[in-house]
């Protein structure tokens, strides 16, 4: 009971710091409490749920359903889909809201910045997944990092190609879906996760305009697009000749 009175304590006191943030942006033309209302329910509708009567049936349903041997490592890929999108897109020359530079700095900095958070919360918050193999529940990490990058996918291409755009998304539910059938996660740790990493990616990109120095913006040739993996960050450069 404390736990959740605390991460609801938690939760309303980052939905004022946003509505405070927006109300004195130096960016009037976004609406940051507009477009953190769906993050923010995320994490809201995940806290919430978290040890509840109901996320206990729906994991037993579940089960069920889909079986107790079931296991796949699919969803170890699965979450940086939306990362190789990005890339390729790139590559294949699909118009995005920014250049790649751009692109990889609001990438990098949206996925360090929702691993960190996230594994701040799972060590903060001791919470046994369904398998009983630990106590790093909450929230899932495979769900925030790909909901993190998902949303940098959404951002780049909302405008000129919608169905690449939702695609980040789609990779990402697949995602938190596959953490659900592993018996790896909660429904509420699936839930708070992915909002945790559009929250941070929807704040990245609203800030961007603090940050945008590109020594590559004449540069129409490469790409660059970061590389994470278990807590390690790397990066692949293309140059076409």
């Amino acid at each position: 009971m404390k736990r959740k009175i605390l991460t609801v304590l938690v939760i309303f006191i980052l939905g004022k710091a946003v509505a405070q943030v927006d109300s004195t942006s130096v960016k009037p033309k976004t609406n940051l409490l507009k477009k953190s209302l769906v993050p923010l329910s995320l994490i809201g509708a995940g806290i919430l749920l978290s040890d509840s009567g109901f996320e206990k049936s729906f994991n037993t349903s579940s089960r069920n359903w889909i079986g107790n041997d079931f296991e796949t490592n699919l969803d170890d890929y699965t979450r940086y889909a939306p990362v190789a999108t990005i890339f390729m897109a790139d590559v294949a020359g699909v118009q995005a809201k920014n250049h790649w530079f751009d692109q990889t700095k609001n990438l990098a900095i949206s996925m360090i910045l929702t691993d960190v958070f996230t594994r701040a919360l799972k060590k903060n918050i001791y919470k046994l997944r369904p398998d009983g193999s630990n106590e790093n529940a909450f929230p899932s990490g495979h769900t925030s990092i790909t909901f993190a990058s998902g949303a940098v996918v959404y951002e780049e291409y909302k405008d000129t190609s919608p169905l690449l755009a939702y695609s980040g998304y789609g990779f990402a539910t697949l995602t938190g879906g596959l953490r659900l059938a592993n018996n790896k996660h909660w429904i509420s740790d699936v839930l708070a996760g992915a909002g945790l990493g559009i929250l941070v990616t929807k704040l990245v990109y609203h800030f961007d305009y603090l940050f945008k120095w590109n020594p590559f913006i004449y540069s129409k040739d490469m790409s660059l697009i970061p590389r994470y993996s278990e807590g390690n960050v790397g990066v692949y450069f293309s140059k076409k000749f």
